[in-house]
């Protein structure tokens, strides 16, 4: 940046030269009759002219350069800072927001560095150096026109001041247009499915609206301020014109000076509505600048606290464990009293009604978020003591709305990993997946859509269900994830867990008692309270609750399995 503001300047300099060359030729070579002087300085008047373009299209290109390399770091640390937020600082920030910012505010404060490289030099030179020069040539006139230029800055403030609060609104509302694009192409089955197309069209109509009328508000304002510069500066051009022509007629300066000062002006007149446009740039990146500082500035929200070990002799266990997502001590915990304790190898399927809390206690296992009461334990550690490295290492997760990604079967198993083609094989194998995959066109080698579209439900769980499997993990982790499977596939795929992962600790959060059924233990929740616990025979005789989901799922066959 420094080496292209260095010529930028040159450049510049050379675009000053060339007024006075001319007004000095008119008034003191023209007068002498001298073609050689004559065509001396048009040479001169021909180099500055040529190196002043040399020197401003390799200070554009270089600054384009800049441009580039600076939003590609931008872009770069902002993603990798997204990444290592907390799920409650995403939740905060919510994801729409953070794809905007990612991509219409890198691309502002990309536009934002290029042209304050591109004009940043060049226009405030111009503008100091013209008046500068234009003093040499006819102070009184200058001062004519310098008594314009406060009149145009204090637009420019004035303009500056409101514009960049409205173009941080305007982001504002590209975030939520973001979300409705989102959730209408994450939805667009239950769109169809239900006829709300119209419906989705108008809510984007009004997003789409509200982003339009904001820009619209935003730009009036800048949009002051070229009319006001062409106003202010006409003006002063009229007045410096009868200014110097009384003067020219009084025999006081001479008409080359005139025609130079004419030329500044114009010179001048540029540069100040360059600097306008620099400050509509400046008041977009500006606006831009301050929600991306707003996420790199973001502090580490789970932060690895001080190594804490009970010998236990279990593998995981919550001890009294409450949580809430929204943290506020005045309201009732999403979770509450939440104890008991695994042993390596054990099985704990967890059932209850929708919201009750199920998936959340898998999440605070991971330390998606931390616990506002109580311990979680892994091999006695307390969870908050062990590097995240370490912890996520452990588990092996197939999510209840977990992700394929456009790229074929293998790598959607391996994931980076590195993991040979038995490997792959065998995960295959125990997620009852080999035979649909070997099926498969290319076999392990097939293109998935993103998000797997182009699979049946069933086979997308097994999928996610053989990734899960295949680095062998030490806890295995599965929300709802057989919940699109039959039961014959379901039963063949516990039993091959039970063979083939007999030293894996697993959580099974499951709708369907016949997938908890023949686990260690099972734990009923109901809102975010342990309502039972213990085998499926012994939840039959004590829970109620229990009984009667089994009974509505299975009738008399719940019973005979007990």
């Amino acid at each position: 940046m420094t080496g292209g503001l260095s010529i930028k300047f040159l450049g510049t300099v050379m675009d000053l030269f060339l007024p006075w060359i001319l007004a000095y030729m008119i008034d003191h070579v023209v007068p002498r009759r001298s073609v050689s002087l004559i065509l001396f300085f048009g040479a001169v008047m021909v180099g500055c002219a040529v190196l002043a373009f040399a020197f401003n299209v390799m200070a554009n290109r270089m600054a384009a350069a800049v441009a580039r390399d600076a939003t590609r770091e931008i872009r770069h640390d902002l993603f990798s800072k997204i990444s290592l937020l907390s799920c409650a600082q995403i939740d905060k920030m919510t994801i729409p927001s953070l794809v905007a910012r990612l991509s219409s505010d890198t691309y502002n404060i990309h536009r934002m560095i290029s042209s304050m490289q591109r004009m940043g030099v060049r226009a405030p030179i111009l503008l100091l150096g013209g008046i500068l020069i234009t003093l040499t040539l006819d102070p009184v006139l200058t001062l004519v026109l310098v008594g314009i230029l406060p009149f145009a800055f204090l637009v420019v403030t004035l303009v500056s001041r409101n514009g960049i609060p409205l173009f941080t609104k305007l982001q504002g509302a590209v975030d939520t247009m973001v979300r409705v694009v989102r959730e209408n192409a994450g939805g667009i089955r239950i769109i169809k499915a239900l006829s709300k197309t119209q419906y989705e069209k108008n809510r984007f109509a009004d997003a789409n609206n509200d982003v339009t009328n904001r820009e619209w508000k935003a730009n009036i304002i800048m949009g002051i301020t070229n009319p006001a510069m062409f106003l202010f500066l006409n003006l002063g051009l009229v007045a410096v014109i009868i200014a110097g022509a009384y003067r020219v007629n009084a025999g006081q300066t001479q008409p080359g000076a005139i025609l130079a000062f004419l030329t500044y002006f114009t010179i001048i007149l540029n540069a100040t509505l360059s600097v306008t446009r620099m400050f509509v740039m400046y008041s977009r990146g500006s606006a831009s600048g301050e929600r991306i500082a707003q996420v790199l500035s973001l502090p580490e929200d789970l932060r690895i606290g001080e190594a804490s070990h009970v010998d236990n002799g279990c593998h995981i266990s919550f001890e009294n464990v409450g949580f809430s997502y929204n943290a506020n001590p005045t309201q009732t915990r999403l979770l509450e009293g939440i104890s008991f304790v695994l042993k390596r190898g054990e099985t704990l399927g967890i059932i209850g009604e929708t919201g009750c809390g199920k998936s959340t206690i898998l999440q605070l296992l991971m330390r998606f978020y931390d616990v506002d009461a109580g311990i979680i334990r892994i091999n006695g550690d307390d969870i908050r003591g062990i590097p995240a490295k370490q912890l996520y290492t452990m588990f092996g997760i197939a999510m209840q709305k977990d992700v394929l990604f456009a790229d074929t079967v293998r790598e959607n198993i391996s994931f980076g990993r590195d993991l040979s083609d038995e490997e792959i094989r065998r995960a295959l194998t125990f997620a009852q997946a080999e035979h649909f995959v070997n099926s498969l066109a290319e076999g392990p080698d097939y293109n998935l859509n993103s998000r797997g579209t182009n699979l049946s439900g069933g086979q997308r769980q097994r999928l996610l269900i053989a990734r899960a499997l295949a680095a062998k993990p030490d806890i295995l982790i599965l929300d709802d994830s057989s919940s699109a499977l039959d039961y014959r596939t379901d039963a063949d795929m516990r039993r091959s867990l039970k063979e083939n992962f007999s030293n894996t600790t697993t959580v099974i959060v499951a709708q369907r008692i016949s997938s908890v059924m023949h686990s260690d233990h099972i734990m009923v929740l109901e809102q975010g309270r342990i309502l039972g616990y213990g085998t499926h025979k012994e939840l039959l005789d004590t829970c109620p609750l229990y009984r009667e989901i089994g009974l509505s799922q299975m009738g008399g066959e719940v019973v005979n399995a007990g």
